[in-house]
């Protein structure tokens, strides 16, 4: 298993490096200061860790409306987590609660179909206890479209579906497949599993931890946290046919290690967007961009300073102006004391401001959650834990 917590490799660099930040620092201190001055958050809703859920670990989506769905790792009778909407005034409705046999810990965001059905995985529970791919109906009834056997089939998927026109349901699982380093997989409406992709934990990418996204082509694009040249991690396509292409191999200098959790961004020219927790010279990760082509440029590197933080694990969001937008899960105080993460902003031009500090407190912390947008700018997502309750759905307009 590899932890995304370990940064032994990099504390030499970072002493090496932290003089030749401070010139950077200081543009970028005034660059946030700018930032900031106009952020306006709001917890929509705090889960009371009881029948409502506790410890949302995926993002959202919405609806026309403004009402926002998503899940719960735990809480309700049998803390196996629960399906939640929450309305735009804040007001939170229980949609399904998962009893083990029917899933159990879902850390996907959902999604959803225009007769208003959803669909999402659960990292375990099931008939044997290795996750399932789910269709929940807009009356509450949830059936198990798919539920994985741990073999070569796959095992435990922690990624959100992409959905075809007929249908059809790809995604991830971490683990499992024909070599033990997770698969890429289709379910069809009728519930028929397909691995379309077995990782060899070599070049080409081991354990699968974010989902897919998809092109007009049927191609699909995603990360492993493993594998590739330098065993640090891919960025991958996978053609119609099954064919697997690693676009690009992290080498754990510069460009970053250990994609995680957050899907890639695919821009119109096909360019693709993400994150990585640990690597850049400092070692606090980075966000990155892969051309059509498979290189890699490196849009952004953390400094784990208090102006930007560091250790990104979700994916980010794009404007039509092309800002970025993303979460940090670590930010010191001023006073260099530990800080609990935040939402930055990134420029076309490079330049990077936090727009928003968690506290700790009512507004939750960290977040495991890639944020959404909506047409009007504001930003929306969850925090994992909060005091005095058990993580918060918020809203952020910039």
């Amino acid at each position: 298993m590899i932890s995304i917590n370990q940064r032994d490799q990099w504390t030499a660099a970072k002493s090496c490096q932290r003089s030749s930040w401070a010139l950077v620092m200081m543009f970028a201190t005034v660059f946030a200061a700018q930032l900031t001055q106009a952020q306006t958050y709001s917890a929509l809703y705090t889960f009371q860790g009881g029948t409502d859920g506790s410890g949302p670990r995926a993002g959202l989506i919405r609806d026309g409306a403004g009402n926002l769905y998503g899940t719960t790792f735990a809480g309700d009778l049998n803390n196996d987590g629960v399906v939640f909407k929450v309305s735009a005034t804040g007001t939170e409705k229980l949609l399904h609660s998962f009893d083990g046999a029917d899933g159990s810990e879902p850390w996907s965001p959902l999604i959803r179909d225009s007769s208003g059905n959803f669909y999402g995985t659960t990292y375990s529970g099931g008939i044997s206890g290795f996750g399932e791919v789910f269709k929940l109906d807009s009356k509450g009834n949830l059936t198990r479209l798919y539920c994985f056997t741990g073999g070569a089939d796959g095992a435990n998927p922690r990624a959100s579906l992409v959905r075809d026109s007929a249908g059809n349901l790809y995604g991830t699982t971490f683990m499992g497949g024909a070599n033990g380093a997770g698969t890429i997989f289709k379910v069809m409406p009728s519930g028929v599993e397909s691995v379309l992709y077995s990782f060899k934990n070599g070049a080409d990418g081991a354990y699968p931890w974010a989902g897919l996204i998809r092109d007009s082509a049927g191609n699909l694009y995603g990360t492993t946290v493993s594998g590739g040249t330098s065993n640090l991690g891919v960025v991958f396509k996978l053609s119609s046919t099954g064919s697997e292409t690693v676009l690009h191999s992290f080498a754990g200098g510069a460009d970053g290690t250990f994609p995680a959790s957050g899907n890639l961004l695919r821009d119109s020219a096909g360019n693709l967007y993400g994150v990585t927790p640990q690597g850049g010279t400092p070692g606090y990760g980075v966000v990155y961009k892969v051309d059509k082509s498979g290189h890699e440029s490196v849009l952004y590197t953390f400094t784990g300073q208090a102006n930007d933080g560091g250790t990104p694990i979700n994916g980010v969001v794009r404007d039509n102006a092309g800002n970025l937008y993303g979460t940090v899960n670590y930010s010191p105080g001023s006073n260099g004391t530990s800080g609990y993460g935040g939402v930055f902003e990134l420029t076309p031009a490079g330049q990077l401001g936090l727009i928003y500090k968690f506290s700790g407190q009512a507004d939750g912390a960290p977040t495991y959650s890639t944020l959404i947008r909506d047409s009007a700018g504001n930003l929306y997502g969850t925090t994992y834990t909060s005091k005095p309750g058990m993580g918060v759905v918020f809203k952020l307009i910039p």
